[in-house]
């Protein structure tokens, strides 16, 4: 739920603070980041 007034009207995309923004992903319309597991599981040798 985007809850700042500038991502409600905007987007955060166009907010002079986006790039020192710690909260764009809590407060405003950017997705959430997946957890960086290194990429795939790790395959088993036959």
């Amino acid at each position: 739920m985007t809850l700042c007034p500038i991502a409600v009207v905007a987007g955060c995309q166009k907010c002079p603070a986006f790039k020192v923004c710690p909260l764009k992903t809590v407060l405003g319309d950017q997705p959430s980041k997946p957890p960086s597991g290194g990429g795939d599981a790790p395959k088993s040798k036959p």
